[in-house]
């Protein structure tokens, strides 16, 4: 197999690994941490016959993937918590009139400005509510670099497969990080691309189900015409307001989603098989609980760790068998308690739920998960 090695950063990762995948657009607005990524972009994208826009705001920046998305071409926008907030009006939009694209956010203190160059995880449940309306959520949070690379890819996959928004949820330490990477061969990359209709342009429908969850997607410029709206449509993308069609639509475009849940979830499990004590983490809080795991094991203290890889959707048939045999349930997050919330319902009182959260900037360090795993031995 033919290996590449040198160092990259998290964010050269995304850039390297979108251009890989086929993206061909990049729309943003620059913000930290995220910025590095637009700038890779900017020097990258030319090369390969690609473009690179900088717009005026990222309610633009979140437009205009939109509208290349739509030509056939595979989009990505980076952004940070405020920016991502910004964005979510169009999110929505993208969501409804199931276009894909890929959002990474590398997430960043809050609320508002916050802290604009410091670590955070505080953006998760925004990836999952930031916009009305229900939906399916795919987020994805990588917690090392080869990972990054990885799961960007998968990231283009699951847009492209599913016709919708991904999240790429970064942190500011990981996107920053720099490390030698041993790079897989291209060649051996699985790249997927959208389903295109088989269908004459007369005969066309953009939102036909007749075709699956999925309809396929036909691009702009190709002698396709079709309607495009954020409100609810029929099977020609045109408005409705017909309650059957409307909760027909909004059920199969979740469906679409959960009934391949089995195939999308995504997490590690990390010397859980004999372990009494579980920690759930994601990004890189997990990096630190993984030192605290092994120091503990050293003790002969069985803990172990399951660090989500997609986020959502959650695997809950794994959370509840994980709380249900475990005597204490450790949740480590740079926020202030926004994973723990969900697991908290899986623990009820059988489990000790313990939570460390971190909101001033500085990553949770392997003590702190250390002192609470020897706590609830």
């Amino acid at each position: 197999m033919k290996k590449s090695v040198r160092f990259y950063s998290g964010a050269e990762l995304v850039a390297m690994a979108a251009i890989d995948a086929g993206c061909r657009f990049f729309g943003g607005y620059p913000i930290t941490p995220s910025s590095e990524i637009a700038e890779f972009m900017s020097i990258m994208l030319p090369k390969v016959g690609g473009k690179y826009i900088q717009m005026e705001d990222e309610i633009a920046a979140m437009g205009s993937v939109i509208g290349a998305s739509l030509t056939g071409e595979k989009v990505l926008t980076a952004t940070s918590g405020p920016g991502f907030s910004l964005k979510q009006e169009n999110i929505g939009y993208a969501y409804m009139a199931e276009v894909p694209c890929v959002v990474c956010n590398v997430m960043r203190g809050g609320p508002s400005t916050g802290l604009p160059t410091a670590l955070a995880q505080s953006d998760i449940m925004q990836a999952k509510w930031g916009t009305h309306g229900d939906h399916p959520v795919i987020a994805l949070t990588p917690a090392y670099l080869e990972e990054i690379y990885e799961m960007t890819i998968t990231a283009f996959n699951l847009a492209e497969t599913y016709r919708m928004p991904v999240m790429l949820l970064l942190d500011e330490v990981i996107a920053h990080l720099s490390s030698a990477i041993d790079l897989p061969d291209k060649e051996k990359l699985v790249i997927k691309s959208r389903r295109k209709p088989t269908v004459t342009p007369d005969k066309y429908y953009p939102y036909d189900t007749a075709y699956g969850d999925v309809p396929p997607m036909a691009n702009f410029f190709e002698g396709y015409r079709f309607h495009v709206t954020g409100l609810s449509h029929d099977k020609t993308g045109f408005p409705t307001t017909d309650p059957e069609l409307v909760q027909a639509d909004q059920e199969r475009q979740i469906r679409k989603v959960s009934s391949k849940a089995h195939e999308i979830f995504d997490y590690e499990s990390y010397l859980m098989k004999d372990a009494e004590i579980a920690i759930f983490a994601f990004g890189s809080t997990a990096r630190a609980a993984r030192v605290a795991i092994d120091n503990a094991r050293k003790m002969g203290i069985k803990v172990g760790m399951v660090r989500f890889r997609v986020l959502w959707p959650l695997d809950e048939a794994e959370v509840l068998k994980v709380c249900s045999r475990s005597k204490a349930v450790i949740v480590p997050e740079m926020n202030m308690g926004q994973l723990s919330t969900i697991i908290e319902k899986f623990t009820a009182d059988r489990t000790k739920l313990v939570k460390i959260n971190h909101v001033g900037g500085v990553p949770i360090h392997p003590t702190d998960i250390f002192n609470e795993i020897k706590g609830v031995n």
